[in-house]
């Protein structure tokens, strides 16, 4: 198992930081390449620059009141997150397909019950957890 992980091109894990203005504000995010060659996906389905849809998405934190102090980490669970609904089939990388269109709420739902059974599925109680 671990040799797909471990032989993976390492340029997957370097890091790259970019420069972006936010609301007038000069910022600096710093990423693993693997995170920006997602977020370039998810702009481009939406006819976004990266800067801009960094920008949106830090924008509408803010309106939703959400505590954004560790904004890389945010964009990180975006992608990982957007990379799992594809798994799970609840979305699609068809590129012709904009992000903005999609039923959300529906797709957050199914994502919800998931979660709940793959955490019921794999959690093991305490009396029977091994280290080997």
């Amino acid at each position: 198992m671990c040799q797909l992980f471990v032989n993976a091109d390492s340029q997957l894990w370097s890091y790259r930081t970019k420069s972006l203005r936010i609301d007038g504000v000069v910022t600096s995010i710093r990423l693993e390449e693997f995170f920006w060659d997602v977020l370039e996906e998810l702009s481009f389905r939406d006819q976004m620059t990266v800067n801009q849809m960094i920008t949106k998405l830090y924008l509408e934190s803010l309106d939703a009141d959400h505590d954004i102090s560790n904004f890389t980490s945010f964009l990180r669970v975006c992608c990982s997150r957007y990379l799992s609904l594809v798994a799970d089939g609840d979305l699609t990388r068809e590129h012709l397909l904009p992000l903005g269109g999609v039923n959300s709420q529906k797709i957050m739902e199914q994502e919800r019950l998931r979660n709940s059974q793959r955490k019921a599925l794999f959690s093991v109680p305490a009396g029977k957890r091994t280290v080997n």
